[in-house]
């Protein structure tokens, strides 16, 4: 089962997810795919907030900041186990935006037009290679694309490429929540 968690920023989604992703582990194999790069202190903050947040559950984590679709050939992850993918914002911001990291300091690479198509496909394939196999992923996206706008013009591709990925994974999901201060809502 694949399922697709949705809302804006700081909403209770990655808890949510984490309950959700290993109910669906039944004892079995849990892995929490790491995916954010941090750029500075409130990101280091919030990966060790999640850290501590989901410690004793039993997740193993996987470092994926980029090429998602790399999942599926690793010897060491088992594609029948639940996976928590946290996030799709994330793993596209790494892709759109490379940086290097030097001494903890995050060196912007130069800006990746090629990478909201390549993002979807590897989202998509690793989705259904993981439903093939029998196991489940909860991929875990922000939903922030839903206000009129007004940003720069990368700012507004990275919104518009986000927009496009949640679409792609959502048409092959069983089910796309929405969490909003913590209530849910269920859309598919």
């Amino acid at each position: 089962m694949n399922i697709l968690i949705s809302g804006g920023c700081k909403n209770g989604k990655s808890y949510y997810a984490q309950k959700l992703a290993s109910k669906l582990a039944a004892g079995g194999p849990l892995y929490y795919v790491a995916t954010m790069i941090p750029r500075d202190d409130e990101d280091r903050a919030r990966i060790q907030r999640h850290i501590r947040e989901r410690a004793g559950w039993g997740f193993e984590t996987i470092e994926q900041p980029r090429s998602i679709a790399g999942l599926i050939k690793r010897e060491d992850v088992d594609l029948k186990g639940s996976f928590l993918l946290d996030s799709v914002t994330a793993i596209l911001e790494n892709e759109m935006f490379p940086v290097a990291l030097k001494d903890g300091t995050a060196e912007f690479l130069g800006e990746d037009e090629t990478a909201p198509g390549r993002v979807s496909a590897e989202l998509i394939a690793f989705a259904e290679a993981v439903a093939k196999a029998g196991g489940s992923a909860v991929f875990v996206s922000d939903g922030i694309y839903g206000d009129k706008g007004g940003y720069s013009r990368s700012t507004e591709e990275y919104r518009r490429a986000l927009a496009e990925a949640d679409r792609a994974l959502a048409s092959v999901c069983d089910k796309v929540t929405e969490v909003t201060y913590g209530f849910t809502e269920e859309w598919k």
